[in-house]
């Protein structure tokens, strides 16, 4: 398993990581093996967010023994309704379920605590407040009882806000192949590296919408972390395509697929032994016609390069020197074999790419602000 940094934490954390939620209503020892499976793995950041006792006592059972080997997280803000999760800004619900959370995990702390679910300005305001979630979050952390502070959020709007405040170490924020071309997306990632908030994908397949069948995908809003999203279905849709889209996105420290059992966590888990065609998304791309023309996206789909210049690692390390300064990325410029001063602009990878780049110009760009 290879691993990312979680931002400005400095910690460590698996790449492909585990999201619960589908083993909310799963047998425990059912459940207990799929956790174990993820840790013996390698996974080590597990996303638990519902309040429900029952799932948070399997919870407690699968980590008990393992707990150093795993980064938990749980929502501040999530609460039970009627048997079903719900959301609350009620402080003493919050924090009862919080430390519920700890009691039934067993544990004295959570890595990450969560500002749980928050689209809207008025329960931005409200949930960001000292006397709110915000000041309890950093009440716990201050106790050792939370290590990081983190925000989760279906869209840009509050999303960026929470980025840009300085209050939060990690964003939860959709991130698939559908909202490649959301209005904004592009700038809450930016941010996530400028303040160097670590960014963590969640909705990988759209809510398993994107592995379904039929020749339409029509997909809501809070999967894409934009708007609704209807598109025809051109090509082959695999796991390992989806979280290859996910890995070249600027910020990701780590991704939380769902899965219900050992063989979808398995599937996920593909993509390191994944071939470079099989990890090719560019063609979902271009078939979904999610994408600005002009804007790279990683793909690498322009090589071979006669120089082997590795195209979309240098066009990373531009955009990421142009947010977060050169010097932040020299050393992993210079690292490189070969770079934009290599290019001999012969224009094939500009014949080969299917998403308009203007590679040339972008290779003496890199150039000059590597020079």
């Amino acid at each position: 398993m290879k691993t990312r940094r979680l931002g400005r934490s400095g910690l460590q954390v698996s790449a492909i990581s585990l999201g619960t939620e589908y083993l909310l209503n799963e047998p425990r020892d059912h459940a207990v093996r799929v956790i174990h499976a993820a840790l013996d793995r390698g996974i080590n950041y597990f996303d638990i967010f519902y309040a429900q006792p029952d799932i948070r006592d399997t919870m407690g059972v699968a980590f008990r023994g393992r707990r150093e080997e795993a980064m938990i997280t749980t929502h501040l803000g999530g609460c039970v309704e009627n048997g079903q999760h719900a959301k609350t800004r009620d402080l003493a619900i919050s924090e009862h379920y919080f430390h519920d959370f700890l009691r039934r995990l067993e544990t004295d702390y959570v890595d990450v605590v969560f500002l749980h679910n928050c689209d809207e300005q008025e329960d931005y305001e409200q949930l960001m407040d000292e006397d709110g979630l915000l000041g309890a979050a950093r009440r716990y952390q201050e106790e050792g009882k939370a290590r990081l502070i983190g925000f989760s959020g279906h869209t840009v709007a509050t999303s960026l806000q929470a980025v840009e405040s300085g209050a939060i170490d990690v964003l939860m924020f959709p991130v698939n192949i559908l909202g490649n071309a959301v209005p904004g997306r592009r700038d809450l990632l930016d941010a996530c590296q400028t303040h160097d908030v670590a960014l963590v994908a969640m909705k990988p397949f759209a809510g398993g919408r994107l592995l379904q069948g039929g020749d339409e995908l029509r997909v809501e809003r809070f999967l894409v972390g934009g708007s609704d999203v209807s598109v025809r279905r051109t090509n082959a849709i695999t796991p390992v395509r989806c979280l290859s889209y996910i890995l070249e996105q600027p910020s990701v420290s780590t991704i939380v697929p769902g899965c219900r059992d050992v063989a979808e966590l398995d599937a996920a888990l593909a993509y390191w032994d994944a071939t470079p065609e099989e990890r090719d998304f560019a063609p979902l791309l271009a078939g979904f016609a999610q994408y600005r023309e002009g804007e790279c996206v990683y793909c690498n789909h322009c090589l071979p390069c006669p120089s082997t210049i590795d195209i979309g690692q240098t066009m990373r390390l531009l955009d990421a020197a142009q947010r977060v300064g050169v010097e932040q990325v020299r050393a992993d410029y210079a690292a490189m074999p070969t770079n934009a001063d290599d290019c001999i602009a012969c224009g094939e990878c500009e014949a080969r790419c299917p998403f308009g780049v203007e590679v040339i110009s972008r290779m003496e760009e890199a150039a000059r602000a590597f020079a």
